[in-house]
């Protein structure tokens, strides 16, 4: 049996736009009258039926705007999802839009999720955060065609070609900033210590360290050390007590649950250290913030208005709806602090 048209494969089997064919649909006054008689015959001819809820969906307004609410892990690496939570619930009511949250397992659960909300509760827009390497999610919301904009890069394509749009921040700049702060203390052998390979998020975050060191000349460092483990506060003490071993003298991290895991390994090796621990994390989780740990901040208040105000453009109650998928890159910063080093002194 034949595979049901979907909006992607009807245009690109027609060779026009998804906006060209939803215009078609439901704003023919905006298509040229040749390309809509050609566009409405191809739709027919092609038995090809729009999602009936997302079609509701672009012809009303709700004020309501969805996003899949993740699990809480150690409270420290939700941090960051906590606080762009709270800033997209600020900036949707600032333009008078409520903001509904739903539970999934898993990406597919997500898309599930989602079926579902169109179907049954009256959504607007989603938005889409954790995005990674092959994400099913994005691929789903544009064969459906129904507004969204995700909180992070689509890291299985080239960023500025995506077919939608997204917000993320410039991680590598900020872990690049990190390691120059540490060369700039006379520290020559700065590790990494970050994630698995092919987090996206991750890989870039190693990439700016990365590129600082191949700046100054430290390419052979930059070859040796760096080591990858799994997020988490233990798996970060025994990563960095690696590195620590194979020579290093400071630590850019790829989180502040590794920072804080790498300071553990610090104080065992220099129990009597007479300075605070050479170690910067990302997410200036307050945490880390209490200990007086440097760290890179993301500015999540500025992504979650500029992730309102993309995902609201969209919609088609708005005077002049505009569906063209833009990409904001938005810098991090990198929060420097002279920890207390009695903070870190071993305890009997």
């Amino acid at each position: 049996m034949a595979e049901r048209p979907t909006l992607v494969s009807l245009a690109r089997d027609l060779g026009v736009s998804r906006q060209t064919i939803s215009n078609a649909l439901n704003a023919p006054q905006r298509v040229n009258a040749v390309t809509l008689e050609r566009v409405l015959k191809g739709i027919e001819e092609s038995g090809y039926r729009p999602h009936v809820a997302g079609r509701q969906l672009r012809t009303r307004s709700s004020h309501n705007l969805a996003m899949r609410l993740y699990p809480s892990t150690d409270g420290i690496n939700g941090s960051v999802l906590d606080r762009f939570l709270h800033a997209l619930t600020e900036a949707a009511q600032r333009r008078s839009y409520r903001l509904t949250l739903f539970t999934a397992a898993d990406d597919a659960g997500e898309i599930d999720a989602i079926d579902d909300l169109l179907g049954t509760a009256d959504i607007d827009g989603f938005v889409l955060t954790s995005t990674h390497h092959d994400d099913a999610r994005t691929a789903w919301l544009l064969e459906h065609d129904v507004p969204f904009v995700a909180f992070g890069r689509p890291w299985s394509s080239a960023p500025h070609e995506a077919a939608h749009s997204w917000v993320d921040v410039d991680g590598g700049a900020g872990t690049a900033e990190a390691a120059a702060l540490l060369l700039a203390k006379g520290h020559r052998h700065v590790g990494f210590l970050g994630w698995p390979g092919g987090s996206g998020v991750g890989d870039d975050r190693r990439d700016g360290w990365r590129r600082t060191l191949a700046a100054a000349g430290l390419d052979d460092v930059a070859a040796r050390l760096h080591a990858e483990v799994e997020d988490s506060v233990p798996q970060g003490a025994r990563g960095a007590r690696e590195l620590f071993e194979r020579g290093a003298t400071a630590l850019v991290c790829a989180s502040d649950s590794l920072a804080l895991g790498a300071v553990t390994a610090w104080r065992e090796l220099e129990p009597h250290a007479v300075a605070g621990p050479p170690v910067i994390g990302f997410d200036d989780t307050p945490v880390v913030s209490a200990l007086g740990l440097s760290s890179v901040r993301q500015p999540i208040e500025q992504v979650a208005q500029h992730v309102v105000d993309l995902l609201l453009r969209q919609l088609p109650n708005r005077p002049d709806p505009d569906r063209t998928a833009r990409h904001e890159l938005i810098p991090a910063s990198l929060v420097e602090r002279e920890p207390d080093p009695h903070l870190f002194e071993p305890t009997d």
